[in-house]
């Protein structure tokens, strides 16, 4: 699989020093490095070792690097991690390999944990198409826009209640140096398929555009694609943030939340982040959903969860971190140590419906779940698709692709090349993908 392609890695050892141990109650967690999977790693000694007796290793990696680290480790029986952080992506294909363990049988005979209680969007994107759950949640996301309050309010501009990509292009003009050295949206630019390609193929998709058609016809020079993408580039080009070539989900966030643009469009779980007590933006922050302009919704399905491998020598363990880590408790600790609205959301409907909760996440709670459930992976666009999903191609050949297609667009951003010419060899590089299937 393209996934496993990164032999860059070898002979990483991991952040926090995994040792590979198999000995008894000791287990080993490869995951992302986003702040809320840094909060497990910080809170599991005191309250996951000690009352189970388990010692978790955690190696904690940038999430190009973990995605295909967790491939080379999960495909093969020497592999190292019992656990690890992998996506609504990966679960499928990964399934399909037999790499991954079928969880349900550990659910059913933990009632404690509450299958039930997580959402059926998150539910549905964790089951292969064998009807077998393959991972647990740990948070859900869909995408939103967001924007500050208080620097529309003092340039009189208004947020529509579901804002249109022109009408956005329009604000980002008037919001850009609204205060000193402040852009008006950061938007991602960083390559990566899991970076720039996602909100970008939501702007495809709303657009008109698409990947592919249903019989697997590249169209990545297509008029839906193409006024898609060069609307993308000339937004972040003429109002986007500073360098944005380099600008990913993190980076965008510490701009956004330092007061370096007025707008930025991304993943719903940055509001906890915006939100927190400790944020310079708490409490300035509007939330409007996923611009559109030929669809009525446009936002992604995502889900960071936690997959046990299947040649695990520790798969009860393996299970009781993975129950304390996705579970109704773990949410509450996260809410009593270090606030509500930091708490891993998008998974659970009980988290909802908890005041403590909804007092702390009022601004944007409601609007994130109506992203999430309102998100269709099997028909993102207008047109029908070869398979699911909304930014991304449900395929193991696309993490590669549309890594390789990031580079060119992510070379327009920069001004290094057209969109044209982006667009004309990355339409290449799809066909070579295209072709395969076709035959089948």
């Amino acid at each position: 699989m393209a996934l496993a392609g990164g032999a860059l890695l070898a002979g990483c050892a991991g952040a926090d020093g995994a040792d590979g141990s198999s000995g008894d109650h000791v287990i080993n967690v490869l995951m992302v490095n986003n702040p809320q999977m840094k909060e497990v790693q910080k809170l599991t000694p005191e309250h996951f070792t000690e009352e189970t007796g388990i010692k978790v290793n955690f190696t904690v990696l940038p999430e190009n690097d973990v995605r295909d680290k967790v491939g080379l480790d999960f495909s093969s029986p020497a592999g190292m991690y019992d656990v690890a952080t992998i996506s609504n992506y990966e679960v499928p294909l990964y399934a399909k390999n037999k790499w991954l363990l079928p969880l349900d049988g550990h659910a059913s005979q933990d009632p404690a944990f509450e299958q039930a209680d997580v959402l059926t969007p998150m539910r549905e994107s964790l089951t292969a198409d064998d009807g077998k759950l393959y991972a647990e949640p740990f948070y859900g996301e869909s995408s939103f826009l967001m924007y500050r309050k208080d620097v529309f309010a003092a340039k009189g501009l208004t947020m529509p209640a579901h804002p249109t990509w022109q009408q956005v292009a329009d604000l980002a003009a008037k919001a850009d140096g609204a205060k000193p050295a402040m852009k008006g949206i950061c938007l991602r630019g960083q390559p990566g398929w899991g970076e720039l390609i996602a909100p970008l193929s939501t702007v495809v998709n709303t657009f008109g555009g698409t990947w592919f058609t249903k019989d697997w016809k590249a169209q990545l020079t297509s008029s839906g694609f193409a006024s898609a993408t060069e609307f993308y580039v000339d937004l972040v080009r003429k109002h986007g943030e500073s360098g944005a070539a380099d600008y990913g989900y993190s980076e965008c966030l510490d701009d956004f939340s330092h007061g370096g643009t007025a707008m930025w469009y991304d993943s719903t779980a940055a509001a906890g982040s915006l939100e927190a007590a400790d944020s310079p933006v708490k409490g300035k922050v509007g939330y409007a959903p996923a611009p559109v302009e030929k669809t009525t919704s446009s936002g992604w399905l995502y889900t960071w969860a936690w997959g046990v491998r299947k040649a695990s020598a520790q798969p009860d363990d393996a299970w009781k971190f993975v129950s304390w880590a996705s579970g109704k408790e773990y949410q509450r600790l996260v809410g009593r140590t270090s606030g509500w609205a930091n708490v891993p959301d998008g998974t659970r409907a009980s988290t909802y419906a908890n005041p403590h909760y909804r007092a702390a996440a009022s601004a944007f709670a409601d609007v994130a779940r109506k992203a999430i459930s309102g998100a269709d992976p099997r028909h993102p666009g207008l047109q029908p698709r070869p398979t699911i999903g909304i930014q991304f191609v449900d395929i193991p050949e696309f993490a590669d692709l549309g890594t390789q297609v990031s580079n060119e667009i992510s070379n327009a951003i920069a001004g290094a090349q057209s969109v044209d010419k982006a667009l004309r060899t990355s339409q290449a590089l799809a066909e070579q993908v295209s072709e395969k299937y076709r035959k089948q």
